[in-house]
């Protein structure tokens, strides 16, 4: 009797805000929990694009990534990223002290809670982070990458400081709802310099003997014959595809951070048809693959699905769907063209995250100044938030405003990403060298970052226990 007397009590207090309160948080934990199952997909995707003797070193990197973004980015980053500051870095709420010191986040539609929003924003770094995973695999140290996800969940919340927390590139004009720039472009920029300092994997590219034919698409830009590496099972890949599939409708429509029936449908139904056409996308990256390599390709179903994914985040709540099917179809091309290019330049990525996520996320970025509708026309688009200046893309009544705020917002965050990513990776590898190679006086990043020789020839799965009962 004296429970349902509270309960009654505390139901006749309830306001019209203390319930979008409530439903706005429950929305952003649902959303931001598919985005956390995204770490499912990208393990499983890697393994899957993997030789089956690196799969135990892709799990752990993978397992570990969302503790290691956890704890930076609730010491630091989260405050780095919304704190209140200035036009470059937040300086206030570390550890997610004092619910005053991030203005950035006191958004007008959403009313859910400061753990809610932290939460969800801490998905994304996990995910921009995991980026980095699939590109240096089978060749990098473990500890290696355990120590540059530390620093890269840093750059990344500093770059997504002047994008989303209120920084100078967003008072610029610059826009990038979901994060084709901050999350993908970022991840990409990582994940390039990183694969660039490492080297390729041994007997990737090796010399044409006398005896064979050459192709042309068999050969790299500098003469050496392009070895294909298998992947270990495709199934696994395929499953995780569709994991990272759901997970994206978390991903895109969850970035609201506000229960809006019209909006998130809206995002929802993008995001779909531009992974659709990005099965379109996939469908003219399967198509071109086809043209190219004389066979269909399982890789490029995956991988085209995904680039319309990137392709879209970016835009998802600013365009039509008959834009986002366009976009998704271009930027599954985009993704067997950057494949391509990346291979013949000697660049190994045995997953494909460079091409999905550094040039899907600049076709992503574009995509914004170009198919972005009026947003005074359009009651679900975000495009305004605090500027009601901007008006729509280059294509839909709008001039080339914010599509050259788009492109010198690309150019601010690549600088920035890719310098100090690469002193990141340096920086790691000297340590690493030292303590490997302590008498020698010389300096070889490539030594520090990777393991040696016998162990990848063995598979870098031979360095953990679980290899020892195989």
């Amino acid at each position: 009797m004296g429970i349902s007397a509270a309960i009654a009590k505390e139901s006749s207090s309830l306001t019209l805000d203390n319930l979008q309160v409530t439903v706005d948080t429950i929305w952003v934990l649902i959303t931001g929990s598919l985005v956390f199952f995204m770490n499912c997909g990208f393990a499983m995707l890697e393994t899957g694009f993997c030789r089956k003797k690196s799969s135990v070193n892709v799990l752990a990197k993978n397992t570990i990534v969302f503790s290691i973004a956890t704890l930076i980015f609730w010491f630091i980053g989260f405050a780095f990223m919304f704190g209140n500051g200035g036009d470059y870095l937040g300086v206030e709420g570390f550890l997610l002290l004092g619910k005053d010191s991030f203005n950035a986040l006191d958004l007008d539609w959403s009313k859910a809670t400061l753990y809610a929003k932290f939460f969800f924003q801490l998905t994304f770094a996990g995910t921009a982070a995991t980026i980095v995973s699939g590109a240096v695999t089978e060749r990098i140290k473990f500890g290696v990458f355990v120590a540059f996800s530390a620093l890269f969940v840093i750059i990344y919340s500093i770059a997504g400081h002047w994008v989303w927390g209120g920084g100078f590139l967003y008072n610029f004009g610059v826009r990038d709802f979901a994060g084709s720039m901050v999350v993908h472009f970022v991840g990409g920029c990582a994940a390039l310099t990183g694969t660039w300092l490492l080297k390729p994997r041994l007997g990737k590219y090796v010399d044409w003997k006398e005896t064979e034919k050459r192709s042309i698409k068999q050969t790299s830009f500098n003469g050496k014959k392009i070895v294909t590496m298998y992947p270990d099972n495709l199934s696994l890949a395929t499953l995780g595809c569709f994991i990272l599939w759901l997970g994206w409708f978390g991903f895109n429509a969850g970035s609201t951070l506000s229960a809006n029936a019209e909006a998130i449908s809206h995002i929802l139904l993008a995001t779909l048809i531009a992974g659709a056409f990005g099965a379109f996308g996939a469908l003219s990256a399967t198509t071109c693959s086809w043209i190219f390599y004389e066979k269909p390709s399982l890789s490029f179903i995956i991988n085209g699905i995904l680039a319309g994914c990137v392709s879209i985040t970016a835009s998802c709540a600013f365009v039509s769907i008959y834009s986002a099917a366009i976009i998704g179809i271009i930027g599954g091309i985009i993704v067997l063209v950057a494949t391509i290019l990346l291979e013949k330049s000697e660049i190994d990525d045995p997953v494909g995250a460079v091409p999905v996520h550094f040039a899907c996320g600049i076709w992503g970025t574009l995509a914004v100044g170009i198919f972005s509708l009026d947003p005074q026309t359009y009651s679900w688009s975000y495009l305004f938030t605090q500027n009601q200046n901007i008006r729509g893309g280059l294509l839909f009544g709008g001039e080339i405003d914010l599509l050259f705020a788009q492109i010198i917002g690309l150019m601010m965050v690549g600088a920035f990403t890719l310098t100090f990513s690469y002193l990141a990776w340096v920086f790691i590898a000297w340590i690493s060298y030292r303590l490997s190679y302590p008498s020698n006086f010389g300096f070889r990043p490539v030594l520090g970052l990777r393991v040696t020789e016998d162990e990848e020839i063995k598979g870098v799965d031979s360095l953990f226990v679980e290899a020892e009962n195989e």
